[in-house]
């Protein structure tokens, strides 16, 4: 039997077989419509010839990004928890009781007890209530998967989202290096105030400010750093908050130092993401430093393409080994009638690309007026289960619609930045997803004369 291997951002997410995905197909057309979902490559009565199978792969993977890019269906909960019990099954991880350790921003643990089965919102729930973090703070922050360098500093590789049971993702990569982190999850320090009022938010936003100071990713004055030296000895945390706010590159999220093509092939850039914009500071050939913004309103569309060394070794055999080469490229308005595509080559990229997309929602929501604050819905059990509005947002939790008939404004954020079905039987392409993989922005504004 041959099954498909499916990767999410450059990772094999799970093994699928040809019947499954049929399975889902059937599943989605039943919920929602033969008309809304994308036809599904035909069942053969004879065994396939190999141009024939590669052929199959190559229909289901265009099959699964179609879904996976469709904002109702890549959002729905079918899709989703398709997902997940996949890669639970792939993994072959049983469902039980486990302890998990979440790490802070200062290194603190939090251990919460989970079930392997459970999904990202699930976990982030429960480290919220053994923080005692309110229900209404919760849609804050999110659970990022980061990696430990020797030094003690971590770098981001993605948020993790709601197709994935965290466990299994952070345990799959068999190594003590990978870590899930609570961190804020938006972007407008104004959501700061609300996250104050409350002494539990008010402790984590200040733990990440002072760790995101001490690893130099805030940029502080000698003068600067005095005053904030001594709201710390005063215990002043809302002044010290305060304080760093109008610091440079407060609230951005650092990169690895990676490589661009802007201004020119080949540079070495250190990207940080915040305030709307990426940040480039790039080291030209001649060894100068120029630092430079590219604000996401501008930016026309992106997309993360990746290639994936296909491993010749048995299933199971250590997937997350090979290099994986990551880019992510956007095309920006550079002046008034100039598109010019910017591109940045890092293990980061898929991080950098949810990064963009969740600054886009972010711009969209409060342009509506909405809110971030969460909204639940009771699920079946009693548990908590957050709203399945169309106008879900993936980084800001949710759109509060005022009107609930109106027409859903956003593209859901993309799901699978990027997915890929290989057949595991022979070496199949080695890209990780279509080139059709375009990110629209509808944030994206024209430029009037005014702005050049």
């Amino acid at each position: 039997l041959s099954a498909y291997n499916i990767h999410v951002n450059g990772v094999l997410h799970c093994q699928v077989r040809y019947s499954q995905l049929l399975g889902l197909h059937e599943q989605l057309r039943k919920e929602y419509g033969a008309n809304v979902v994308p036809a599904f490559p035909p069942k053969k009565i004879f065994t396939l010839t190999p141009a024939e199978v590669e052929q199959r792969r190559e229909q289901l993977e265009k099959y699964m990004q179609a879904v996976r890019q469709d904002p109702v269906l890549g959002g729905s909960e079918t899709f989703n928890s398709f997902l997940r019990k996949a890669q639970q099954e792939t993994q072959q991880i049983p469902t039980e009781e486990v302890p998990l350790e979440v790490l802070l921003s200062n290194g603190q643990k939090v251990t919460v007890t989970i079930l392997t089965s459970d999904q990202t919102e699930d976990v982030l729930e429960a480290v919220a209530s053994k923080l005692d973090l309110p229900e209404d703070l919760v849609g804050y922050f999110s659970l990022f998967l980061a990696r430990e360098a020797k030094d003690g500093a971590f770098s981001f590789l993605r948020k993790l989202q709601e197709f994935e049971l965290p466990y299994v993702s952070v345990t799959s990569l068999r190594s003590p290096e990978y870590k899930i982190i609570l961190r804020k999850s938006y972007w407008d320090s104004s959501y700061d105030d609300d996250v104050m009022e409350q002494r539990v938010g008010l402790n984590l936003l200040y733990a990440q400010t002072v760790s995101d100071i001490e690893r130099g990713w805030i940029l502080v004055t000698k003068e600067q750093h005095r005053q904030l030296k001594s709201l710390q000895e005063k215990v002043s945390k809302k002044e010290f908050i305060r304080l760093a706010q109008t610091l440079k590159y407060y609230g951005y999220l650092k990169f690895e130092p990676c490589i661009t093509d802007f201004p020119e092939k080949g540079c070495q850039v250190i990207v940080s993401a915040g305030n709307s914009e990426l940040n480039f500071q790039v080291r030209l050939p001649s060894e100068q430093i120029k630092e430079g913004s590219f604000k996401v309103t501008r930016m026309r569309c992106w997309r993360v393409t990746s290639s994936v060394p296909t491993s010749t070794g048995p299933p199971g055999s250590s997937p997350g080994k090979a290099e994986v080469k990551l880019e992510l490229a956007f095309e920006y308005l550079m002046s008034k009638d100039r598109l010019q595509w910017v591109t940045i080559t890092s293990p980061q990229a898929i991080m950098l690309s949810i990064c963009l997309q969740s600054m886009v929602d972010e711009l969209m929501v409060k342009k509506s007026g909405g809110s971030i604050r969460k909204m639940f819905r009771r699920r079946a059990n009693g548990a908590l289960r957050r709203s399945d509005s169309q106008q879900a947002v993936k980084s800001p939790p949710l759109l509060e619609s005022p009107d609930g008939s109106r027409e859903p404004m956003l593209k859901l954020s993309s799901k699978l930045t990027s997915v890929s079905l290989r057949g595991i039987s022979h070496s199949g392409s080695a890209s990780d997803l279509g080139a059709n993989d375009f990110h629209g922005n509808y944030a994206f504004e024209g430029i009037g004369d005014e702005d050049l």
